[in-house]
């Protein structure tokens, strides 16, 4: 099977519950937070009805660049996890099967490969995690994956 065709497959796992988004593409010449804007675009397409009037959020590739930063896989391998099965608006509630996720997040990471480049705009802490939003909701959470030929990148959206 081919690897785009792979990650097709593990993004339609991943992406699969209500408010979760996924992008697979070729890799190419532009930055990552290109690839992350256009999924927010996308995104913000089918879910604005959900956010808050009159909420703000970064509105250019740049101003999303700056809410990313570089993690290492396994790491990004817990965001994606924790982004696919979990829940930003209430910590804690699982919204699917967390091995599940597990499993498929894993997956993702050995198809772009070892060597691929990650951000993601939550940081981990005592109290469950801080993030920088990339988005207009009211909570949001990407991570983004950059491989030799392809880039991977899945969003979270929620409202309060």
């Amino acid at each position: 099977m081919e690897t785009m065709e792979a990650l097709h497959l593990m993004l339609g796992s991943l992406a699969r519950e209500a408010g979760v988004f996924g992008r697979v593409t070729r890799a190419d010449a532009r930055p990552v937070e290109e690839h992350v804007y256009d999924l927010v675009l996308e995104a913000q397409e089918e879910s604005w009805s959900l956010a808050v009037v009159g909420s703000q959020g970064p509105t250019s590739p740049s101003e999303v660049g700056k809410a990313l930063r570089p993690v290492p896989g396994d790491q990004a391998v817990a965001v994606t996890a924790y982004l696919a099965a979990g829940d930003l608006v209430f910590p804690g509630r699982m919204r699917r099967d967390a091995a599940h996720a597990r499993r498929a997040a894993e997956r993702v990471a050995s198809l772009l490969g070892w060597n691929a480049a990650w951000w993601t705009n939550i940081e981990p802490s005592d109290t469950g995690h801080r993030w920088n939003p990339v988005t207009r909701h009211t909570f949001d959470g990407v991570v983004a994956g950059v491989g030799a030929d392809a880039v991977f990148v899945l969003l979270q959206l929620g409202d309060d």
